[in-house]
């Protein structure tokens, strides 16, 4: 093994990454059977930020406009999210979840916050307030690095 903080950093992120992708598929489940794994995200987008856009949800999730309508028909049909019209503006259909869609979005990050605190149990808060304030500083970082390089893909 290396004795570069920057390979173990490198290798515990992707430990992470991974569990965290397999959790967002969990997550997601919970909400709903048939919801892929960035319906919690998106949803969870909604719930905070309730009356967006599709557009608007897209660019600041980082998809595709049409990835974007695509997963949003899908949380419509299920009935999780809606999409209202916009008196002034026709071409607008502001996005909120629905009553159903909100209980099961808010049983879900219950759920979430429960497997944590179990998981981290054993942790006091000013560990957790470390690691959190670490991320934090990470995440700028990173979204700094995006920004000067104009992409998110190292090596790019």
């Amino acid at each position: 093994m290396s004795d570069d903080p920057v390979l173990r950093l490198e290798r515990e992120l992707g430990l992470f990454m991974r569990r965290a992708r397999a959790a967002a598929a969990g997550v997601s489940r919970d909400v709903h059977p048939d919801l892929d794994p960035s319906a919690y995200s998106l949803m969870s987008a909604v719930a905070a930020d309730p009356g967006t856009r599709a557009s608007d949800l897209a660019d600041r999730l980082g998809v595709g406009r049409g990835t974007m309508s695509r997963q949003l028909a899908r949380l419509e049909r299920l009935g999780l999210v809606a999409r209202e019209a916009d008196p002034r503006d026709s071409r607008s259909h502001p996005l909120t979840l629905t009553a159903e869609g909100a209980r099961r979005l808010a049983a879900a990050r219950t759920a979430r916050r429960e497997w944590f605190r179990a998981a981290l149990g054993s942790w006091g808060p000013q560990e957790l307030e470390d690691l959190a304030e670490q991320l934090a500083r990470l995440n700028t970082a990173l979204g700094e690095r995006a920004r000067a390089t104009g992409s998110d893909t190292p090596g790019a």
